[in-house]
């Protein structure tokens, strides 16, 4: 571990903590102890290349003595965004930092983050925890849409007690979760996600956990004469044309360029190869939906998926996604993570379309705990972390 600035008691050891290189970073993610914490891809470092206008900062803390001195335990890809008019930072963690939650001493490894955050001129940190909170299976949700239904109407198939110890350990320090006081910004990364598992099963369970309509399509698909293939940089163009006209279809706005799906392909795979994936689904020689999967280790995700208008009966979709699936087991993943999920169980609300097509592979919703802040202490920090709230609050 190379520039340690910070040292902090805690009830075991001391624990250091400061800058490290990219080489160190990655190195640790893919050691026992960092696959084993379960870093997702915006704690990547190439992540930081991804994100202009940002600067970023590569963390790293372990124990300063004793058995395995020197070594790393924990890493944060902090990015830091400039308040306008000030010399001040807000500091985000997306996804982040690669801790081990499950630590009751939490203050060990979090006060010297902080103070260490401080130092660089931040005035408020935003970060967010791995551990789950909530999950309902995809039978429990179906069983219970109906007009004005959410997600949280519904009881839950299981509540993770770590998530429930992290929550209250962090509201007992401070840090309110983004949007439930109803004046910070909600959260920049989905707080319901739907994940399929993968661990223990093989590709006929996989199949047999898809619904009927799933089955079907996919089937369809095949039928119609439907070819999945990895794409490359130069299908980047349609796939961006193809997300557009998602967006304009299906009701939302990433309003992401193409040169950021250039910049992210690019950055993503320069640090490992096949990191980044896009797929491709044709028929009769024209590319009807492009999806784009990531890997970390033993997960994988499915980022961003565009399709045409023209054509929708033969379900490109249905089957890409049972492509990537069947991929992401033969690589060893343990989750497949199709990302985001609105809360909505209503089948009248737009958005619900999107939940019930992930409902249809079998695999679960998952509340997340979301994204917490915390202004940092200092009466010009608090200051500075209520009008920073306002700005956003006015985007």
């Amino acid at each position: 571990m190379s520039a340690l600035l910070v040292t902090a008691g805690c009830r075991r050891q001391d624990v250091r903590l400061g800058p490290i290189g990219p080489e160190a970073y990655r190195a640790f993610l893919a050691s026992r102890t960092g696959s084993a914490l379960g870093p997702g891809f915006l704690q990547c470092p190439s992540w930081a290349e991804v994100k202009p206008g940002w600067q970023a900062r590569l963390l790293g803390w372990g124990p300063e003595s004793g058995p395995g001195a020197g070594e790393l335990n924990g890493v944060a890809l902090v990015l830091l965004r400039q308040f306008p008019g000030t010399r001040k930072y807000f500091a985000y963690l997306p996804e982040g930092p690669v801790a081990d939650w499950t630590d009751p001493d939490i203050d060990g490894w979090l006060g010297p983050l902080l103070r260490h955050l401080r130092s660089c001129g931040a005035f408020a940190v935003r970060i967010g925890p791995a551990p789950a909170h909530r999950s309902w299976s995809a039978a429990a949700l179906k069983a219970h849409t109906g007009p004005g239904r959410r997600l949280s109407d519904v009881l839950a198939c299981e509540v993770d007690p770590l998530g429930t110890a992290v929550a209250e350990r962090l509201r007992a320090r401070g840090w309110r979760r983004c949007g439930d006081d109803g004046e910070a910004a909600g959260d920049a990364q989905p707080r319901y996600v739907f994940r399929v598992p993968l661990a223990g099963r093989g590709p006929e369970d996989l199949w047999s956990g898809l619904n009927q309509e799933w089955r079907r399509n996919i089937r369809r698909a095949h039928k119609s004469g439907v070819r999945v293939e990895l794409g490359g940089p130069a299908e980047l163009p349609e796939f961006h044309r193809l997300l557009r006209i998602t967006e304009e279809r299906d009701g939302f706005r990433l309003g992401r360029s193409l040169a950021y799906y250039e910049r992210q392909y690019a950055a993503l795979n320069a640090e490992q190869p096949g990191r980044m994936k896009l797929y491709l689904a044709r028929h009769r020689g024209e590319i009807l939906a492009a999806h784009t999967m990531i890997t970390v280790g033993r997960r994988v995700w499915y980022q961003t998926g565009a399709s045409a208008d023209h054509r929708r009966e033969v379900r490109p979709s249905n089957a890409l996604q049972w492509q990537m699936m069947l991929d992401a087991h033969a690589q060893g993943a343990e989750v497949y993570d199709m990302r985001g999920v609105p809360s909505t169980l209503d089948p009248d609300d737009r958005p619900f379309g999107l939940l019930r097509w992930k409902l249809g592979t079998g695999g679960q919703a998952v509340e997340t705990l979301g994204e917490w802040e915390t202004p940092l202490s200092g009466t010009a920090n608090h200051a500075l972390h209520r009008a920073f709230q306002l700005y956003l609050a006015r985007r």
